[in-house]
């Protein structure tokens, strides 16, 4: 059955196909659909509001000046293509920052002291871990919010980061590696089991 016009295809492919036609509705609709789920990403990756807010429209102005960088043929979703995007500009931004050296991530931590609640023993295990994750290599940091708050498999995490499997495997590995020493966030890292993919 052929779609009339109130039936458009509204899949994110097509609506980048429209964006590339300068269609304004097409965008907004793309925005309106994933503003919000690429804001916590790129919130996560700097923990800064404001710049998490900045990176998303960065993304999305470069998704308006130039659609036609989303290639649907070469088989990748346009979440999975725009989640590299926004990680790109979240550790471009995160490198020109470095410049600025803030308080040591060691020392705040090791100030931190178990309290007998065990909720908030958990909060604190939970913001001890987001600092500690702050303070590692950027590719590292974008390879933990993928795998462990994006839930994203290993394979499509790979991808967004334009690296091969066993690239982030070991950019995970070490990440790991640098947190886990610390008692209070340990255990806080394991992934629930892979997710297979195709």
């Amino acid at each position: 059955m052929a779609k009339n016009a109130d039936q458009m295809d509204d899949s994110d492919e097509s609506l980048v196909a429209r964006v590339c036609e300068g269609d304004h509705q097409a965008f907004a609709q793309l925005v309106e659909r994933h503003s919000g789920l690429f804001y916590s990403a790129a919130y996560r990756m700097c923990a800064n509001a404001e710049e998490a807010e900045e990176i998303v429209q960065d993304a999305f102005l470069k998704l308006w000046e130039k659609p036609q960088s989303y290639d649907a043929g070469k088989g990748a979703k346009f979440t999975t293509w725009f989640y590299r995007v926004v990680t790109n500009l979240a550790i471009d931004r995160a490198r020109r920052k470095k410049t600025q050296a803030g308080p040591d991530v060691l020392d705040f931590m090791a100030d931190q002291r178990p309290l007998a609640d065990e909720v908030l023993v958990q909060n604190d295990r939970e913001a001890a871990l987001e600092t500690a994750i702050q303070s590692l290599p950027e590719r590292q940091k974008a390879a933990l919010n993928l795998c462990f708050y994006e839930g994203f498999s290993n394979k499509e995490a790979a991808e967004i980061l334009g690296i091969g499997v066993k690239a982030l495997e070991s950019l995970l590995m070490r990440a790991k590696t640098a947190l886990k020493d610390d008692p209070l966030i340990a255990g806080l890292l394991e992934k629930p089991a892979e997710k297979k993919t195709g």
